[in-house]
């Protein structure tokens, strides 16, 4: 009797290149779906945030009561020193003390910012969208000084991947500035401007590149401006634990590595007219009830800013800078109660 023998079964196997391939299917860019990039104005935004924090020396107090859900009004007390302009190297302070009321409107189409110092001075901003792709931003400030009042509008138009301005104010200013996407991450742009008061124009270029990691951005302008700037992600804000320890200690620091997120960032100033070359370098840290940040420059000048809190609704700010260019020593804690 015969043995039979099962047909030879026959294995097709892929091509090597077939996850490359699709992978590059995956990869490819769609330029009809563009993301819309920031405005042109903030392409720096990441690195002025971590490199540049309100500092403030002396004491300073600010209190926040909301009325209702959208309206609130804001006190503000600040005492300490003022540096007054010298022709000297020397630094001449002396003791002041400011006070500032403030009222604020805060609605998803419409934003109203008032302030009034007990220095005469009137600042106020507005933002208002007027349409779902127009937005209008106002700002002005009076003073009792001759020539410092000033005021200044925007109209901004975001488009599905580009966005553009349109600026004027006091002074016959004048500006416009367009950027697009170019890639899902990499933007061009550019901008003009005429300050018919002083009789001058400009035009500028500029071009940012950012992923979930990084952001890179680049700018050069007519008036002699060049900045360059990049902020690292170096840790995200959640990591995951497999196990940890009982212990008290280990456990608060646990905690605090939980909410931890770091970023370094460094920025480039350079002015080819005048000469003048400024580079930095800081850190912003993030971490579970507070933010720090601080920076060193090529100038000598190192500063750090806290902003620790306390409670629901209540913070501690720190704030320390340290010129060894010019021996100025500036120091600051304050309060910030509301939210």
């Amino acid at each position: 009797m015969a043995t039979l023998v099962p047909p030879p079964t026959t294995t097709t196997v892929p091509p090597a290149n077939s996850n490359s391939a699709a992978a590059a299917e995956s990869e490819k860019i769609d330029y009809m779906k563009l993301p819309c990039p920031i405005p042109y104005e903030e392409i720096h935004r990441e690195a002025l945030m971590s490199l540049k924090p309100e500092l403030f020396e002396g004491m300073r107090f600010d209190f926040t009561k909301g009325l209702n859900q959208k309206f609130s009004l804001s006190h503000s007390v600040l005492m300490g020193p003022t540096e007054l302009p010298t022709q000297s190297a020397d630094v001449v302070k002396i003791p002041t003390a400011h006070y500032e009321f403030g009222a604020n409107f805060l609605d998803p189409q419409m934003m109203l910012v008032g302030r009034v110092m007990t220095d005469g001075r009137v600042n106020a901003r507005v933002k208002c969208d007027l349409s779902e792709n127009l937005s209008l931003k106002a700002n002005g400030q009076l003073t009792g000084e001759p020539h410092m009042s000033h005021g200044m509008a925007n109209f901004d138009y975001k488009g599905k991947d580009y966005r553009t301005q349109f600026q004027f104010g006091n002074g016959a200013l004048l500006g416009a500035s367009y950027i697009q996407s170019v890639t899902p991450h990499f933007s061009l742009g550019g901008e003009v401007f005429w300050a018919g008061q002083h009789r001058k124009s400009g035009i500028g270029y500029a071009a940012r590149y950012n992923t979930d990691k990084m952001v890179a951005a680049g700018q050069v302008a007519s008036t002699g401006l060049v900045a360059l700037s990049y902020v690292q992600k170096i840790s995200e804000k959640v990591l995951r634990i497999t196990s940890i320890s009982t212990t008290t200690f280990v456990t608060a620091f646990v905690k605090l590595f939980l909410y931890m997120q770091v970023s370094l960032a460094s920025d480039f100033m350079y002015n080819y007219l005048s000469r003048d070359v400024t580079a930095s370098f800081g850190y912003d840290y993030f971490l579970r009830q507070c933010r720090l940040r601080g920076k060193i420059d090529s100038n000598g000048c190192v500063s750090a800013f806290l902003e620790e809190r306390l409670n629901m609704g209540l913070n501690f700010i720190l704030s320390a800078e340290v010129d060894h260019k010019k021996k100025d020593y500036k120091f600051g804690f304050g309060l910030t109660v509301g939210e």
